[in-house]
């Protein structure tokens, strides 16, 4: 008998600040006016995916004292913008990245229960910690905290978000104009929390949203975020762009989820994902070349190169060898508030593994750059990038993939016009929205459902 068929899901991401996005192109649009964003939403409802991702910038990044402008430089803030979108979509879920290591649980819980509100049941929340103090300098709490802690707050702060989510049942608002009550419980949203990280009490003033809590994104990949994930997520982002490696951690992913008495269906695993097309695999393979050539100038392929050597390159000639001086180890990092850094443990081993890649392949300091760089995921026509998606998914290395496009914000339209439909006709993506709520989309259960089944289990 064979394995039935499942599913995809699919999600759009508003590029970042980053160089993914081509802001130079002159397809480009703004990153701040309403109207991209409108425009992008507008895009991926049309073609009925699951929802729409903006992550977050909470500082301009730096390099060298000075603000990195090779990238895009800021966007407006995250809720702002989907409880603007809420109201010029109807389906499309809305889902927005809000750290937990300079927030506070009252004032989030408030935000995501208002914006699931607004939206009739379509809001979704991807805590994130933050991992530098560059970022911190921002907020009175400063610095950071080491990732042990940085976890702990985040489980803490989840939980605290919950019970107040909770506080409410759903059933306190008689609004009853006869006898002029309006609640049946005057205790309505009473919450106590006493933990290592929060001591708070009260109530909460945010009635019980249509989807009882947003549904709950996790980006991490350590062991601990993937704990993370599997204890208290509905979705974790990954990055593994091959088959292996996707098949990999999604096996490790779910495999944890039974400890905590979930089935392998609730949580999602959905990588980011680029992609360019063309009318035939051949055009959309030299397109992609040029894109990358786009997304990294000679000044963008200097700069990230200092990611490794924290040094001032600027002397050096993109387009020449690369620098014969090893990187400079010191803790005082030239790149400030760029995860990137993290990547490279050790820099003079990456430093001397490029040189030997440069030399045997002849490759520029910008050669390097692309090369090593993230390559776009899906290439080639329509019919090619369909099934690419479905082989992936039918293969369990994700669930469906959040797609990046490179131009923002008309990047999404013809991926909607053209592979979705390919997708559709194969029977792997739906051709109507499966109810209200962003639940619906990604097949989750209620809540209150999941607290039933667990309690009689």
């Amino acid at each position: 008998m064979s394995k039935p068929l499942k599913k995809i899901h699919l999600a759009a991401h508003f590029p970042g600040v980053n160089n993914t996005t081509v802001w130079s192109d002159p397809e480009a649009g703004s990153h701040i006016e309403f109207s991209s964003f409108a425009h992008f939403a507008r895009t991926a409802e049309r073609a009925k995916f699951d929802f729409l991702f903006l992550a977050e910038g909470l500082r301009l990044r730096e390099q060298g004292g000075q603000i990195y402008d090779l990238d895009v430089v800021g966007r407006p803030d995250t809720f702002t913008v989907l409880a603007a979108l809420a109201a010029v979509t109807e389906h499309l879920g809305l889902t927005g990245t809000i750290n937990s290591t300079f927030n506070e649980p009252y004032e989030v819980a408030r935000q995501f229960a208002s914006l699931d509100h607004l939206s009739g049941g379509r809001a979704a929340w991807n805590v994130v910690t933050s991992w530098d103090a560059f970022t911190g300098e921002n907020f009175r709490r400063g610095g950071f905290l080491p990732q042990n802690e940085r976890y702990s707050r985040a489980k803490e702060f989840l939980a605290t978000a919950n019970e107040l989510f909770d506080s409410w049942h759903g059933d306190e608002i008689l609004a009853d104009r006869a006898s002029g009550a309006f609640l049946s419980d005057a205790k309505a949203g009473s919450f106590v929390h006493t933990g290592q990280h929060f001591d708070i009490h009260g109530q909460f003033n945010v009635p019980r949203s249509p989807q009882g809590r947003p549904v709950i994104f996790q980006a991490g990949d350590s062991d601990e975020g993937r704990e993370f994930a599997a204890s208290d997520a509905d979705a974790i982002f990954s990055r593994y762009a091959t088959l292996k490696e996707g098949q990999d951690f999604y096996t490790d992913v779910k495999k944890r989820l039974a400890k905590y008495g979930r089935r392998h269906d609730q949580l999602k695993i959905l990588p980011a994902a680029s992609f360019v097309l063309g009318d035939t695999d051949r055009e959309a393979e030299e397109t992609a070349k040029e894109v990358r050539r786009q997304q990294v100038s000679g000044a963008t392929a200097i700069k990230h190169l200092e990611f490794v050597w924290n040094r001032d390159l600027s002397a050096y000639d993109p387009d020449g060898p690369l620098p014969d001086i090893d990187p400079d180890v010191s803790d005082n990092h030239i790149s400030k508030g760029r995860a990137q850094v993290r990547m490279y443990r050790d820099p003079l081993a990456t430093a001397r593994e490029w040189r030997e890649r440069a030399a045997a392949n002849n490759w520029s300091i910008r050669d390097l750059v692309i090369e090593t760089g993230n390559r776009q995921n899906f290439v080639g026509s329509p019919a090619t990038v369909a099934k690419t998606i479905n082989d992936y998914v039918q293969a369990d290395a994700a669930d469906g993939f959040i797609l990046v496009p490179h131009i923002t914000p008309g990047g999404l339209d013809t991926f909607a016009d053209q592979v979705v439909p390919l997708l559709q006709e194969q029977g792997v993506f739906r051709t109507e929205y499966e109810g209200p709520t962003l639940r619906h989309q990604l097949g989750l259960a209620h809540p209150d459902d999941v607290r039933g089944e667990r309690a009689a289990s």
